[in-house]
């Protein structure tokens, strides 16, 4: 092999290539390289980040989930209860309430006897202040006596 001009400038036309390309070339493609494997390398970090969160995120709603239906439990056993205390409340009223009425009506029920008694009574006074005028103003013999009585049993 033979080194002759053409070859000597074929290798100092190349090594000027090679300085060139690693002096203006090389540099900024270099930095896009770096930036882009700097993005990549933030881009995954910021996955890992998130999907940590997520796992967070799915943690702590399961458990304020959890924590509202025990809370939710809780407010609906008290409503009951409280729903308890009100119908035995109302049951407790209502039957006061009957026993109060049925007090009453055997009161009023006893006052109507009581008053309708006297006034039998002096409806059956009257009657035999009336029978007896009767007996007495007529002359005395049995036979107008038991028709007398006949006639004031017939009036009652």
């Amino acid at each position: 092999m033979e080194i002759n001009a053409t070859f000597l400038g074929q290798a100092v036309a190349f090594l000027i290539f090679v300085v060139c390309c690693m002096k203006w070339v090389w540099p900024p493609l270099m930095n896009v390289l770096e930036k882009r494997q700097k993005e990549i390398a933030d881009g995954l970090a910021a996955a890992d980040k998130a999907k940590k969160n997520l796992e967070l995120a799915k943690t702590s709603s399961a458990e304020a989930l959890r924590n509202a239906k025990i809370e939710a439990q809780k407010i609906i056993d008290e409503a009951n209860k409280q729903r308890s205390l009100i119908l035995d409340k109302a049951e407790q009223e209502a039957n006061e309430a009957k026993q109060r009425i049925l007090e009453n009506a055997q009161t009023q029920i006893e006052s109507e006897y009581n008053k309708a008694r006297e006034a039998l009574r002096a409806e059956a006074i009257n009657l035999a202040v009336a029978g007896a005028e009767k007996i007495l103003n007529q002359k005395v013999d049995s036979k107008s006596d038991q028709e007398m009585v006949k006639k004031i049993i017939e009036s009652l």
